[in-house]
C-alpha cells in the first residue's frame, strides 16, 4: 500500500508534535506524524516530575501532562498521528518505508521532518568493565519506563552515572520507584546542572556527588551487587554496594534515517548537519529537536519544531533548496556548535547558535573565523558540557559565500575546577 501526504513528521515527541501543530496552523495541507511507540509525547511521558512547558506553553506541568497536551494539540490542529509504527528506511526521495501492526507500506511526502530525538549510549558503547548482571543495570529511559510506565519497584540502593539535568531527574524517578540514590558520579570536575538543582538533590535525596570519578567495575550475577568507582586524581578506588545502576547522559542523536537518506552528519553533534532553517543536505529533508545534538530540555525541542515548520511551509511554496553549504565547526575545547552549516538565503543572522565545550569555562570569549579572517567575537558567561550556551548568530551575515569553512574557537576564559 502507498499513501501520499504533504508533510511526513518522523517522531511523535515534543519536536515532532510541535512541528505538526504549527504546520497545520500555517496551512501545510496533509500532515502525518509517525511514532514507533503506542502513545505520542516522547520521553516526557515517563517523567512524573514537574518542570515541563515553561518556554513553549508558559506554564509548568508534569511530563505526562505535557506530553498529552502536545499530542492533543497536534490532533486538534488536524495532524494525523500513526502510532506503533516504525519508519524502517527509504524507498526513494521523499518516500518512507513504514512497518506497523497493519503490515508494511510506503508513504510519499513532499517534505519530511526528522524529529527522532536522541538516546543515551548503553553500557556496551561506554566500554565499562566488569560482570554482566541480568538485572539492575539500565539507562534513564528504561528506568523511567519501568517506574512511570510499568509502575515497578526497581530496587533499594542506586548509583547514577552522570551529572547532567537528566541525571538529577533520575534521582526523582528512583525515589518514585522505591530506591534511594546513594551516589552520583561524573568524570568531570563539576556537575552540569544548575546550582539550585544540585543543592536540592543534596537536601532532598541525600545523594553524594562524586566528581572527577569514573565507574571502573560492575559486579553481580543474576542481580547487580556493587560497583567500583575510581578517583581520577588520586587513583583511589571505592566499592559501593547497590542493586541499581543508572547510566545517564552521554547522548547520541537517532541519526540512522538521516544517514540512510544520504544527509551529512556533523562531526561534533553526530546529528544531521543543518542550517538556520533546519534544512539538511538532502533536498526536502528537515530536522528539528534533539536529533540535531545532545539532549536539550523538551520545551527547547518543541520550539525547534515550531521554527522548522515555517521553513517547511516556505519550501512547499516553492522556496529554492540550497545547492551548497559552508560548514561551521569548532576547535577544542569547544565540542560542537548548532546550526552547523550556512546556505544561500540563510545569512540574515536572526538566530542564536548553541555551543558546548568538553570542560566548563566561565567568562569565555569565542571567535568566529573564515579562512583566517576574524568575522566576530562574543563573550559567553559559561560554556561547558551537558548544558548549552547561547551565542548570537548575527555573524552569519558576514560569511563569504565563496569562502571556506567557518570555525568557532575559544580565545580566552577561566576553566573551572
Amino acid at each position: 500500500m502507498s499513501e501520499r501526504v504533504d508533510v511526513a513528521v518522523i517522531g511523535g515527541g515534543p519536536a515532532g508534535l510541535a512541528a505538526a501543530s504549527e504546520l497545520m496552523a500555517l496551512g501545510a495541507g496533509s500532515v502525518l506524524v509517525v511514532e514507533r511507540e503506542t502513545d505520542a509525547g516522547g520521553i516526557p511521558r515517563h517523567c512524573g516530575h514537574q518542570g515541563f512547558g515553561a518556554r513553549d506553553m508558559h506554564r509548568l506541568m508534569s511530563g505526562p501532562r505535557y506530553a498529552a497536551r502536545w499530542a492533543r494539540t497536534a490532533e486538534r490542529a488536524g495532524a494525523q498521528l500513526v502510532l506503533g509504527t516504525q519508519v524502517t528506511g527509504w524507498a526513494g526521495p521523499g518516500t518512507l518505508q513504514l512497518t506497523g501492526p497493519g503490515g508494511r507500506r510506503e508513504l510519499q511526502a513532499r517534505a519530511v521532518v526528522l524529529a527522532t530525538g536522541c538516546r543515551e549510549r548503553p553500557r556496551s558503547a561506554r566500554l565499562i568493565p566488569g560482570s554482566r548482571p541480568m538485572r539492575g543495570v539500565m539507562n534513564t529511559g528504561t528506568l523511567q519506563q519501568l517506574v512511570h510506565g510499568a509502575h515497578e519497584r526497581v530496587g533499594s540502593r542506586a548509583v547514577v552515572v552522570g551529572a547532567e539535568h537528566v541525571s538529577f531527574s533520575a534521582l526523582m524517578t528512583l525515589r518514585h520507584g522505591g530506591a534511594r540514590a546513594i551516589a552520583m558520579t561524573t568524570e568531570l570536575p563539576r556537575h552540569q546542572s544548575f546550582a539550585a538543582v544540585r543543592a536540592g538533590a543534596g537536601v532532598l535525596h541525600r545523594t553524594r556527588l562524586l566528581t572527577s570519578t569514573s565507574l571502573s567495575d560492575i559486579r553481580g550475577d543474576e542481580r547487580l551487587r556493587s560497583v567500583q568507582v575510581t578517583d581520577l586524581a588520586s587513583g583511589k578506588s571505592e566499592t559501593i554496594s547497590c542493586d541499581v545502576l543508572v547510566l545517564s547522559a552521554d547522548w547520541i542523536p537517532e541519526h540512522e534515517l538521516a544517514v540512510l537518506a544520504g544527509a551529512e552528519l556533523d562531526r561534533g553533534t553526530m546529528g544531521p548537519s543543518v542550517d538556520r532553517l533546519g534544512r539538511t543536505s538532502t533536498r526536502g529533508l528537515f530536522a528539528a529537536g534533539n536529533v540535531l545534538h545532545g539532549a536539550e530540555p523538551a520545551d527547547f525541542a518543541a520550539l525547534s519544531g515550531r521554527r522548522v515548520a515555517r521553513s517547511v511551509i516556505a519550501y512547499l511554496a516553492g522556496d529554492i533548496w540550497p545547492a551548497a553549504a559552508i560548514p561551521v565547526g569548532c576547535s577544542a575545547p569547544l565540542s560542537w556548535v548548532s546550526p552547523n552549516r550556512i546556505t544561500a538565503g540563510d545569512r540574515s543572522g536572526r538566530s542564536r547558535c548553541l555551543l558546548r565545550a568538553s570542560q566548563e569555562i566561565t567568562d569565555a570569549r569565542v571567535a568566529v573565523r573564515q579562512d583566517g579572517r576574524l568575522i566576530a567575537s562574543s563573550r559567553v558567561a559559561r560554556v561547558g558540557p551537558g548544558r548549552s550556551a547561547h551565542v548570537r548568530g548575527s555573524w552569519s551575515a558576514l560569511v563569504d559565500p565563496a569562502g571556506g569553512p567557518v570555525e568557532v574557537s575559544l580565545v580566552s576564559g577561566r576553566r573551572r575546577r
